[in-house]
């Protein structure tokens, strides 16, 4: 039997996270992804048949963690997930999706003006380059670095007491044991895994949450001038 790599109808659960309007441009940005996503090599033809259970709503069930009225920076957001999905999700978040190749930062943007979305902006760049140049609420990643890489991204643009929300799966908690001594000079005021999505995506997504203390910024400059 030969698998298909057809886009499959939104699933049910997906009315329920994506409502109104918000449903209809998931459904455009499904087949963008499962289109020029995928000849343009920002996600492999093997993954069409998982965008709505593994990528959208995956990363849809996310908003439960993000405060409202937030400003958030999606580091190396890709292929827009999950920056792009929680601007779809969330009209009440302002979206930054923060993305260094130039590829991906023209498919974002092609996005971003196909489903009339003006809550986000498209910055071709590292967070490195950002850091100290703009600050955030929140910081998302999916998919990106381990957690000891991603606080050091991260932590420089958040304000003090912002959240950095990393998606994590089964290491989630071997990734924030050895992100320890990092957590520690960073001056982190909290970090917990929290679990979002329960009885919407199967299996639940898994959040490494942590909130940034009043030194993350200091700190950074000291280091750097040392």
């Amino acid at each position: 039997m030969t698998e298909s790599n057809e886009l499959p109808e939104a699933p049910p659960v997906a009315r329920e996270i994506f409502t109104d309007e918000a449903l209809e441009r998931a459904q455009v940005f499904a087949e963008l992804l499962a289109g020029p996503g995928v000849v343009r090599g920002l996600l492999g033809p093997r993954e069409v048949p998982r965008i709505w259970d593994r990528h959208l709503l995956n990363c849809a069930v996310l908003e439960e963690a993000v405060p409202p009225d937030s400003t958030l920076v999606d580091i190396g957001s890709g292929a827009g997930l999950p920056g792009l999905v929680l601007a779809i999700v969330r009209p009440d978040v302002t979206v930054t999706l923060l993305e260094p190749l130039l590829r991906r930062t023209v498919f974002l943007s092609e996005c971003v003006e196909t489903l009339k979305l003006d809550n986000v902006e498209v910055l071709r760049g590292r967070a490195e380059e950002l850091a100290r140049k703009r600050v955030f609420d929140v910081a998302t990643a999916r998919a990106v670095a381990p957690l000891d890489r991603l606080l050091s991204w991260s932590m420089p643009l958040l304000r003090e007491g912002g959240e950095l929300l990393a998606m994590k799966g089964e290491r989630a908690q071997e990734e924030l044991e050895a992100a320890r001594p990092q957590l520690e000079s960073f001056g982190v005021r909290h970090v917990e895994l929290v679990t979002v999505g329960r009885g919407k995506v199967e299996p639940p997504a898994t959040l490494v949450r942590v909130v940034a203390g009043r030194s993350a910024r200091t700190d950074t400059r000291r280091r750097r001038k040392r």
